[in-house]
């Protein structure tokens, strides 16, 4: 997973999530496009998801470091 990661674009994703999003919304798409918008749309909302979960925890870590700013890595679930 590290290596997915590294290649991971929040940006990217969040902007893809926010088209798929507009195409759910419109009266024009058809129902099995939608079905596909729709499983896309919930695999990259994990994503995006899990990411903003990892800042948060590497966030943590630094205002818990009482003897001054260090980052340490997390250890993944």
């Amino acid at each position: 997973m590290a290596k997915k990661e590294k290649n991971f674009d929040f940006e990217k994703n969040l902007k893809r999530l926010e088209n798929i999003v507009e195409n759910l919304e419109s009266e024009d798409t058809p129902i099995e496009k939608s079905l596909e918008f729709f499983e896309e749309g919930v695999k990259i909302s994990k994503e995006l998801s899990g990411k903003l979960d990892e800042v948060k925890r590497k966030i943590e870590i630094l205002r818990k470091d009482a003897s001054g700013i260090k980052l340490e890595e997390y250890e993944e679930e």
